[in-house]
């Protein structure tokens, strides 16, 4: 008659074939969640690999993080960047899937428009759902980051080349006396380039 050591033995070696297996057949997967706000990140590493699953996930989190507010990043990008992740911790046959509110493989996030320049489309202290994307269209209210502006959140008008040229919904323009001069404000309206572009906006 076998021990009761002997058995939890043996269970155990059965319990770590089966994983084995598991890994060998199902393979390693790493799967990012994105809302636009926050990131999860599940890996489904096999236990002989070896490797802190707690601090993989908390580095992939990050660098999503930095890729949601890096204006060239995109799914493919995000992907590449976490496969690289994935290497440097001796990984090197993973499967990434990007997953998110908006569908797979596309990267929402969340802005707050200031301002009224956007009204009454947008109102001022509205939040927005942003689609990371470089397809733009005339038309398309989008997120970019103007080098004279900072971030504005504007309307695609014209598109040539290269070349975005934001304009803003509210065309009124209100004046107002400081110190007995009278000045008069209006919405913004630039040129910027593509790769100033954040992304188009998907969700008011």
């Amino acid at each position: 008659m076998a021990s009761k050591g002997t058995l939890a033995i043996g269970i155990a070696l059965i319990i770590l074939l089966i994983m084995g297996g598991y890994f060998l057949f199902a393979g390693e997967s790493i799967t990012v969640y994105i809302d636009g706000e926050n990131v999860t990140s599940q890996a489904r590493i096999s236990p002989f690999a070896g490797v802190n699953t707690d601090e993989l996930n908390k580095e992939i989190c990050e660098y999503t993080f930095s890729a949601m507010n890096n204006t060239t990043a995109d799914a493919k990008s995000l992907k590449q960047g976490i496969l690289r992740i994935c290497l440097a911790h001796g990984l090197d046959n993973v499967k990434v899937k990007v997953d998110s509110s908006l569908g797979e493989n596309k990267i929402p996030v969340l802005y707050h428009v200031q301002g009224k320049s956007m009204y009454p489309t947008l109102s001022d202290g509205q939040t927005v759902i942003v689609e990371k994307t470089k397809n733009i269209k005339a038309g398309n209210i989008v997120v970019a980051n103007s080098s004279e502006y900072g971030v504005i959140i504007k309307r695609v008008s014209q598109i040539k080349g290269g070349k975005i040229y934001l304009t803003s919904d509210n065309t009124n323009v209100e004046s107002e006396y400081r110190d007995g001069v009278l000045y008069e404000t209006k919405g913004i309206s630039t040129w910027v380039d593509s790769n100033d572009i954040c992304g188009v906006v998907v969700q008011y």
